[in-house]
């Protein structure tokens, strides 16, 4: 049962860094912004990615005339992180 469910955590945050990585790349494309796959795209990576800008916003780091978006490049990392923790945490049990 144990390996099972690493191995649907690790599914998941691998579909999650496809996602965001096609968004990444799909996002260099201005005709790709109207398309239902830029939708859906946008529907399962902006609930991770808004609190994040928000936070942003709120550093000193950041505020509204900044000009590229590092949220993405933050998700990455925190993803990456997440998923280490819940992968270590299960294989102590």
């Amino acid at each position: 049962m144990l390996p099972l469910l690493i191995d649907a955590i690790t599914w998941f945050f691998r579909i999650m860094w496809g996602m965001l990585f096609a968004r990444v790349i799909l996002s260099w494309f201005p005709m790709a912004r109207g398309n239902m796959l830029m939708g859906l795209l946008y529907a399962f990576t902006e609930p991770l990615l808004l609190p994040i800008r928000k936070l942003i916003q709120r550093s000193p780091l950041g505020g509204p005339g900044m000009m590229i978006d590092f949220s993405i490049l933050i998700a990455f990392v925190l993803l990456r992180i997440v998923e280490g923790v819940l992968i270590s945490f299960l294989l102590t049990l």
